[in-house]
């Protein structure tokens, strides 16, 4: 017990005092659980325990602050079933006290629940409608005094129009999207943004805390002795009223099993949010049953945070492999140490590219630990190495190509094999990509398929498909007769696929599926593209001289576009033919911006997306003041949350089919 205790002070430290975390917050709060469980095991606590305390001590740099009233940590559910205790508590003491007060019995117990932000706490104090003060939580008796840092933030207000005196809560908070664009030009990429946040509120230059273009959330008034709220959403729209910025998700229920249903919400749109958060936070909603309740040494008996499962984690960086794209570009993929983080073991994941490498601090990391994030369903990512030091084995940058020996060379911040006809994983790359569903959707062709095609000389090239026999493919390994059939067929049913398709599928450096699709639109053949001059191609809404260039190499090489006559000799020689679309000029969606958010009842976003277009709207993937409608499905998200900020107008589901008439 001695050790954990010492070793949470010890990390408490380190995270609170000196903003230097040696360890990562899933792990250490299994430490402070398994601390948690002894004293309750044993009986014992010792007194410098840290479960008696609320926070660490006060950074020597900053001026001392004592708050006006104290700041409470939470306690915490870690599942359903903590959750359901914490419910059966609150119903016995209410019991207890109704039992007492017949004639005043507390109302039906109701809930509120908000977003757990993972950023730094501020407490702001308003004297006369003037901000004349704002601190850390620090202990929750006393917090350092940031007042110069908390003025950089713009969305907390100078002054208010309430003029008693009042202090308020909040997080101090980076969004990732700004996060991701400081690191853009960073000498010093930042590693995550709840690290972000509280190094820029604790740094003793303001201009530092500028720089970073902090954001903040504000949802409690922890001390207002001239004001009275009787409900929650009456201290939210006390909030609101004096301009603090309240994050719309706020959500009211009447009992447990409706919170447990908001939490799911929670979760299935976590990674649609801009910022970080690390659960959610359920209060009682009457603000009389609070004050019935009260607090035990350390928490509000009428408020548990629900933790999710963490985002963030930290492991080993085993080994780095350098693998060979379809272009010729190299991406390490870092091999790691085995890891349970977001419901999933993760034993690899991709990194960007040597520079990305240096600017994370991973060029020295191997065999040492890593910081790994993954957001629900999104691809892990590595943030950088745990420690500062370079005290790792060296990731050495490849010369020459891992698959064929080719030597490599240089083309802005990747490294490429230009060996394009000889390179093995570039060559089986394009006839995947060739066959996949955005291109000319051949069905049961595999990458391993092609792999074994390739490796038993029947195909080199996607020209090669269309000669494929049946007596060739019989006898491979896994085909049979029916097999074979089935992939000819496939192939010869590719050929009805549009001409946009076709072109994607051609892999031309730069060109993805939209070009594709305005290049299609544009020329109407292969044939007619391929002989398209480079003012032709520059006079394209979004096409750049990159894209242009690339056009003009890719057909001006022999063997390209002699697999390209190949596939269109075979009779794979599609046109694209316009249809005219009358689209009534009074129309809800003609010349309107929309965007589609959420999962839609009866059809996925590119149909959606396609009936919008075709009714004369612009469909765009980000919400702006520029919007004029949001089309929201089930798990909205974010998107949904800044078209009500802005007074976007919102289109649920039912509605959104009445008005495109599929009812």
């Amino acid at each position: 017990m001695n050790y954990l205790v010492n070793e949470v002070n010890r990390l408490n430290y380190h995270y609170y005092t000196l903003d230097n975390p040696l360890m990562l917050d899933p792990d250490y709060d299994k430490l402070y659980d398994e601390l948690v469980t002894l004293e309750k095991e044993t009986g014992t606590v010792l007194p410098q325990s840290p479960t008696q305390r609320v926070g660490g001590e006060i950074l020597s740099g900053f001026t001392e602050h004592t708050h006006l009233a104290r700041l409470w940590s939470l306690d915490k559910a870690q599942s359903v079933e903590d959750l359901l205790a914490w419910e059966e508590r609150v119903k016995k003491a209410i019991s207890t006290f109704n039992a007492a007060n017949p004639r005043n019995p507390l109302p039906e117990l109701s809930f509120v629940i908000e977003l757990k932000f993972d950023g730094l706490t501020l407490n702001l104090t308003y004297n006369d409608g003037v901000l004349v003060q704002a601190a850390t939580r620090g202990s929750g008796v006393t917090g350092e005094g940031i007042l110069a840092q908390v003025k950089t933030i713009k969305s907390i207000p100078l002054e208010i129009p309430y003029k008693g005196l009042v202090e308020i809560q909040g997080e101090g908070i980076m969004n990732l999207s700004v996060l991701a664009k400081y690191n853009e030009t960073a000498a010093e990429p930042l590693k995550n943004a709840r690290n972000a946040a509280a190094g820029a509120l604790r740094n003793l230059n303001p201009k530092v805390t500028a720089e970073r273009r902090l954001d903040a959330f504000i949802y409690n008034v922890g001390y207002a002795p001239d004001k009275y709220f009787s409900h929650h959403s009456e201290m939210s729209d006390f909030l609101i009223e004096n301009r603090f910025k309240v994050n719309p998700y706020t959500r009211y229920v009447g009992t447990i099993k409706d919170v447990i249903s908001e939490l799911d919400s929670i979760v299935a749109c976590r990674a649609d949010l801009d910022f970080l958060i690390d659960g959610a936070v359920i209060k009682i909603a009457d603000m009389h049953t609070r004050s019935v309740l009260g607090y035990t040494e350390k928490f509000p008996r009428w408020a548990i945070a629900y933790k999710f499962e963490a985002e963030e984690c930290s492991t080993t960086l085993e080994s780095v492999n350098w693998e060979v794209g379809r272009t010729g570009k190299l991406t390490p993929v870092a091999m790691l140490m085995p890891v349970e983080i977001g419901g999933v073991t993760v034993t690899f994941c991709t990194m960007n590219n040597v520079a990305d490498i240096e600017r994370k601090n991973l060029k020295f990391a191997l065999g040492k630990e890593v910081i790994l994030r993954r957001s629900n369903d999104v691809i892990p990512e590595l943030l950088g190495k745990l420690t500062d030091e370079n005290d790792g084995l060296e990731i050495v940058t490849p010369t020459h190509c891992p698959s064929c020996n080719s030597k490599l060379v240089q083309r802005g911040a990747h490294l490429y094999c230009e060996n394009k006809w000889e390179c093995k994983p570039q060559k089986v790359g394009w006839l995947t990509h060739f066959a996949s569903r955005d291109c000319m959707d051949i069905e049961g062709f595999s990458q391993s398929t092609a792999e074994l095609l390739h490796d038993n000389h029947l195909l080199r090239h996607p020209g090669d498909f269309f000669d494929l026999q049946e007596e060739q493919l019989i006898y491979l390994e896994g085909f049979g007769k029916k097999k074979a059939q089935n992939l000819l067929k496939a192939i010869e049913n590719c050929k009805t696929k549009g001409l946009s398709n076709l072109i994607h599928a051609l892999s031309i450096p730069n060109v993805g599926k939209t070009s594709s699709k305005t290049f299609a639109e544009a020329f109407g053949s292969l044939e007619r593209f391929s002989q398209a001059s480079k003012e032709e191609l520059l006079a394209l809404s979004d096409v750049g001289e990159i894209v242009a260039d690339s056009v003009l190499e890719y057909f001006a090489n022999p063997v390209t576009y002699g697999i390209v006559r190949m596939i269109r000799t075979a009779g794979c020689d599609p046109v694209f033919e316009k249809v005219e679309v009358s689209v009534p000029a009074d129309g809800l969606f003609n010349g309107k911006t929309v965007v589609i958010t959420g999962t839609l009842s009866t059809m996925g976003r590119d149909e959606a997306s396609f009936i919008l277009e075709g009714l004369g709207a612009k469909v765009t993937g980000s919400v702006s003041r520029k919007t004029d409608f949001v089309v929201c499905g089930e798990n909205a998200g974010s998107k949904k949350a800044k078209a009500e900020t802005l007074g976007i107008r919102i289109i649920l589901d039912e509605e959104f089919i009445q008005l495109i008439g599929m009812q």
